[in-house]
């Protein structure tokens, strides 16, 4: 499957803020998007200094960061937002919940793992379980009552030590626990627009994809 393999500090550059897409690199050391305040590339300084931009670039610019955000390629982030759309209830809040209950991100909000890269590694190379069997699909929709672990093989592998120990990493969110010593967690329930504190304006995603 094709993916992004370049410089991750310029993503965030572009979009004018940190997407923790390092992992605990971007809680200890200093962000290249700190030291340089304007996107990358010949034209980035001009572009900082423009003092207005279009409905259309803000709303563009706002997929792109969430879809950056959470390591998903334009195809799979429109495919996911259809999807939200035939849902009942507000299409921007259905968006934001298919994307925090991918197995990837769950294994990222949990603390197993440092960045949702670093997730979706975990995830691929078969080190994950649901409900008792392997799961090596990062996309995989966890539901409410799921039982999440790491392989009994994979539960002492230093990546995921590093994460737990990490003073820095974000706290486990309330619609999931945790059991760290056996690496056991759970869905305990469905999780809401109050739950996702990332700085995302979803209404202009749906804007965008509307038109």
């Amino acid at each position: 499957m094709a993916r992004y393999t370049g410089p991750v500090c310029k993503l965030c550059r572009r979009e004018g803020q940190k997407l923790f897409l390092k992992g605990t690199k971007c809680y200890t050391e200093k962000c290249p998007v700190e030291r340089r305040q304007y996107p990358p590339g010949q034209h980035g300084p001009a572009q900082a200094r423009r003092r207005k931009q279009s409905d259309y670039a803000l709303q563009l610019r706002e997929k792109q960061k969430v879809k950056r955000m959470y390591g998903l390629l334009e195809r799979q982030f429109r495919n996911l937002f259809d999807t939200a759309a035939r849902e009942e209830g507000v299409t921007g809040e259905n968006l934001l919940v298919r994307l925090e209950t991918r197995l990837d991100n769950v294994i990222f909000r949990l603390g197993l793992a440092s960045s949702r890269n670093q997730a979706r590694q975990l995830v691929r190379h078969r080190h994950v379980e649901v409900n008792g069997g392997v799961v090596d699909i990062p996309s995989y929709r966890v539901k409410p009552g799921d039982d999440i672990a790491l392989r009994t093989a994979s539960r002492e592998l230093a990546l995921v030590d590093e994460a737990l120990e990490s003073r820095n990493r974000p706290g486990t969110v309330e619609w999931l626990t945790l059991d760290e010593k056996k690496r056991v967690a759970r869905m305990v329930r469905r999780p809401t627009r109050d739950d996702i504190s990332a700085e995302i304006q979803e209404q202009l995603i749906v804007e965008l994809y509307s038109k």
